[in-house]
């Protein structure tokens, strides 16, 4: 049965996925990209997302593995596509990964405001959809084809389906990094009363990769 999930989402220690302050130049917001150095030295990312070869094969690297199996559509929300806010001013904008995202299945964009769809290489096309995460999830789940949908972030999209009770599973690494402000996951969530508990913990050098399932 096709699942809703969140794979290999960083949060610092004090909860935040993202720092404060997106731009082209902080994409992940500021000190935001400290909280990923459990995952860039792995052969996935390497591959995934970098195109190159090498790379570290231990627990990390597991886990990023998982993170791409069997997903047959993503969820991203705007800030994940890129830094523009309002009207589209033109077309230009296709994301932060060049030619050839790392998706390679549709992916589907949270915004206010149309616009065509993008078809890039690898088998990534973007689909821009203004009816909310409900409208969303459901055109997810048609393009996946009965494989499970992954929700990318950010913050604001993940807390969105986690007050609606429609993530199955969520993977979190947890970076040993304090950003002080930014995006907090759980800021007013009672991950409880929804219906969530942890299920499984494993530390590494870099990240504690925590499971956390709807049950």
């Amino acid at each position: 049965m096709s699942k809703l999930r969140v794979n290999a989402f960083t949060l610092s220690l004090d909860g935040f996925g993202a720092g404060p302050d997106q731009t082209l130049q902080n994409p992940l917001g500021v000190g935001g990209e400290d909280l990923h150095k459990w995952m860039i030295g792995t052969r996935t990312f390497r591959k995934m997302v970098m195109g190159k070869e090498g790379g570290t094969t231990d627990t990390d690297d597991d886990f990023a593995v998982r993170s791409f199996d069997s997903v047959g559509a993503w969820i991203l929300g705007r800030n994940m596509f890129g830094p523009i806010r309002g009207e589209w001013p033109d077309d230009s904008w296709k994301g932060w990964w060049g030619t050839n995202p790392p998706y390679h299945v549709p992916v589907f964009v949270l915004t206010h405001y149309k616009r065509d769809p993008i078809e890039m290489e690898g088998g990534t096309t973007f689909h821009f959809v203004t009816g909310g995460i409900h409208e969303a999830l459901d055109q997810a789940k048609a393009a996946a084809g009965g494989k499970d949908v992954r929700v990318g972030g950010g913050v604001s999209t993940i807390r969105q389906y986690l007050q609606e009770k429609l993530i199955d599973e969520l993977h979190l690494a947890v970076s040993p990094v304090l950003l002080g402000k930014g995006e907090n996951l759980f800021a007013g969530l009672d991950m409880l009363e929804l219906g969530y508990q942890c299920t499984d913990q494993v530390a590494t050098a870099l990240a504690t990769h925590v499971t956390i399932k709807r049950v």
